[in-house]
């Protein structure tokens, strides 16, 4: 029962940052427009903020099953803590970074994007956003 209710005061904490998170999401795809769509959700799942992403609560949900597998192979194959993870498919690339210790930013994003600037502006993002996130629940743990 109190495990329960400290999530649930986490996860109150958590989307007390959602107005700041979106507009670094909104930031980022006006630096970066081909990407369709973006997302930060809890390590957990829980959508925290979403821009232009169809079905977020699924797309979080499935983040968080990818990147329970992610951590486990880094972990088992001794490559240390989870940082990001890319998809190509034939219509474009989904790709997960870490974002704080707490959250993960996921971006959608066209076929003809440039991997290497998507990675670069999409770490600056994620780290913002792990500040938020992070913040936000440090604030929790000192009240």
């Amino acid at each position: 029962m109190i495990r329960a209710l400290r999530q649930r005061a986490e996860r109150r904490q958590l989307m007390t940052a959602e107005a700041e998170i979106l507009a670094e999401l909104r930031r980022l795809r006006t630096r970066l427009p081909q990407i369709t769509g973006a997302l930060t959700a809890s390590v957990d799942g829980l959508v925290l903020a979403q821009d232009a992403v169809e079905d977020a609560e699924s797309v979080a949900a499935l983040t968080a099953a990818a990147l329970g597998v992610a951590q486990r192979l880094t972990h088992t194959t001794g490559r240390g803590a989870f940082r990001e993870l890319l998809l190509q498919g034939e219509d474009g690339y989904a790709a997960t970074y870490a974002a704080g210790s707490a959250a993960v930013l996921t971006l959608l994003a066209q076929p003809r994007t440039n991997v290497g600037r998507l990675h670069l502006e999409a770490r600056r993002a994620g780290a913002r956003i792990g500040e938020l996130v992070d913040g936000a629940l440090e604030r929790l743990e000192t009240s």
